[in-house]
C-alpha cells in the first residue's frame, strides 16, 4: 500500500531528508568526453537551434558553454576521459549522476545513477537534452 507524498517527495508526516536521492533531491553532474574520439554528430545544440556538426572537442566545447550561460558550474563538472565506445566513430559522452550535498558540505563521489550516449547522440533532439534530462531531480 502506498502512502500520500506532501510536496517535497518524502512521505506525509516523515521530516525530509537531505540527502535522499529521491524526488525533488538536487543533483550535480560528473559529464565525461573523450577529446581524441573521432567522428562528428549533427545536431543543433539547443532547442530549435540550427544543426551543427561536432567532433569531439566541439560537443564537449559546446556542452561547457551551455553550463556556463545557464550558470550551472557548481552542479555540473567535466572530465576528458574515456565514455565508452572507442571501437566506432564517436563522438561519445558518459554521465554520472551524483547528489548534490547540502550547504557547507564536501560532495561525495557515490553515483546515483548513469547514463550513456554512446553512438545515440545524433538521436537527442539537441545536444542540450544532455543536462537537462539527467540535472533534473527524479519526478
Amino acid at each position: 500500500m502506498s502512502r500520500a507524498r506532501n510536496g517535497r517527495g518524502d512521505r506525509a508526516g516523515a521530516p525530509a531528508d537531505p540527502r535522499s536521492p529521491g524526488e525533488g533531491a538536487p543533483r550535480r553532474l560528473t559529464i565525461s568526453i573523450c577529446p581524441r574520439e573521432s567522428g562528428e554528430v549533427a545536431l543543433p545544440i539547443e532547442r530549435g537551434g540550427r544543426v551543427r556538426r561536432l567532433d569531439a572537442v566541439g560537443v564537449l566545447d559546446a556542452l561547457r558553454r551551455l553550463v556556463a550561460e545557464r550558470q550551472l558550474e557548481d552542479r555540473v563538472t567535466f572530465r576528458e576521459g574515456c565514455a565508452g565506445g572507442c571501437g566506432r566513430p564517436g563522438p561519445n559522452v558518459d554521465v554520472t549522476i551524483h547528489l548534490n550535498p547540502p550547504p557547507g558540505e564536501k560532495p561525495d563521489h557515490v553515483a546515483l545513477d548513469w547514463k550513456t550516449y554512446v553512438y545515440s547522440l545524433a538521436s537527442l533532439d539537441c545536444l542540450a537534452t544532455i543536462i537537462d534530462e539527467n540535472l533534473r531531480a527524479a519526478e
